[in-house]
């Protein structure tokens, strides 16, 4: 029998390597890590025109702050799962050799008093130093990084981070910013929310605060009362309590000209509830924009699926179902307060900005529009 020719009739045919994608430069790479109170979150990304590509990520659920409202301490098992997910961020940075990084925590690294303790424990067995950021600096990157889902018509922002220990709000007035150039406008704000003097026009923060109450430390706080639709009641009405300071929460805001963006797993859930999504896809997701009627058929159909009907949702997920309601409880009060047409939901935050706010800084991203 003649040999079979390579290529012929009744070969197995040859197996196709997809192209590989050329390294990045390590050079070229920076990284942006976030330790909230529920979770780790880092970004690994190269700048591409005016946005970046990211390159690698990661994202776990830690319960770091799991324990602190009642004790004011970071527990020992939450500090020990903290480091084994600290330590796969590590080793990525280690692959792909980034040298420019921030790598920061926030509300509960914050309050906890054993927080000096933790941080020498992550750098020991991680070799990696994380840095404690203030709450303007953490609602600043916040609003950084929703600056390309800002509309040319807003004349009027509130940019909302709901958090795990903590919510910010940022009220920026960009009327007086000619239309074209209100999204880059708020990327300026990276460097400061009171910048110096310019003869040029410029958002203006109006006012922003730091609530102490996200949804780790709101659930927390009601976890003793039974009925669900009592307590997300009070946790609404308890948030809307803590806003009293908050310069703009007694004044009337028109619908025309006034935009919410909200950055937040919560307002991703809700969003993606809304769409019906069985599985999470951020390119539906991100920059959806929806109305304070939707939002609210949203939450009251989770009131009506109760606490066993919500950990069954796939819309919901298993990492967010016990804590979607204080998340809710938060967004209603906001909606309550300033109800709009047009709430972007924004499936970006801190690690968005920090990117950015590092790739400005160098000067390595091209300038114009986003």
């Amino acid at each position: 029998m003649a040999p079979r020719r390579p290529g012929g009739a009744g070969a197995f045919p040859r197996s196709v390597e997809p192209p590989r994608l050329p390294r990045p430069d390590p050079a070229q790479l920076y990284a942006a890590l976030d330790l909230g109170t529920n979770s780790c979150r880092m970004l690994i990304a190269q700048p591409k025109g005016n946005q970046f590509h990211v390159v690698d990520s990661f994202s776990k659920s830690v319960q770091l702050g799991q324990g602190l409202e009642a004790s004011g301490r970071l527990g020992r098992t939450s500090m020990a799962r903290t480091v084994q997910a600290l330590q796969i961020c590590r080793r990525k940075l280690d692959q792909h050799e980034v040298r420019r990084m921030r790598l920061v925590t926030t509300e509960a690294c914050r309050r906890a008093r054993n927080a000096g303790e933790f941080l020498r424990l992550v750098t020991r067995e991680t070799g990696l130093t994380l840095e404690i950021i203030e709450p303007e600096e953490e609602a600043r990157l916040a609003v950084v990084s929703c600056a390309p889902l800002v509309s040319t018509r807003t004349e009027q922002l509130l940019v909302v981070d709901i958090g795990g220990g903590s919510t910010e709000l940022v009220w920026i007035d960009i009327s007086s910013v000619p239309r074209p150039d209100r999204p880059r406008a708020i990327m300026r704000l990276h460097a400061g929310f009171h910048p110096a003097e310019s003869p040029f026009p410029a958002a203006k923060v109006v006012d922003w605060i730091s609530v102490p109450l996200g949804v780790a430390t709101l659930k927390d706080q009601f976890a003793d009362v039974e009925d669900d639709a009592a307590r997300f009641a009070l946790m609404s009405w308890y948030f809307e309590e803590n806003l009293s300071d908050f310069s703009p929460y007694n004044s009337s805001q028109p619908r025309e000209g006034f935009q919410i963006i909200g950055t937040s797993g919560t307002v991703t859930t809700v969003a993606a509830s809304h769409l019906g999504l069985k599985r999470y896809d951020r390119t539906k997701v991100d920059g959806l924009r929806m109305t304070s009627d939707q939002i609210d058929r949203v939450i009251r159909d989770y009131l009506a699926l109760g606490p066993v009907g919500r950990r069954n949702d796939p819309r919901i997920g298993r990492d967010r179902h016990a804590l979607i309601m204080s998340g809710a409880a938060i967004l209603q009060a906001l909606m309550r307060i300033w109800p709009t047409d047009r709430l972007s939901v924004a499936d970006r935050g801190l690690r968005e900005g920090l990117l950015y706010a590092q790739m400005s800084a160098d000067g390595v991203l091209e300038d114009g529009a986003f």
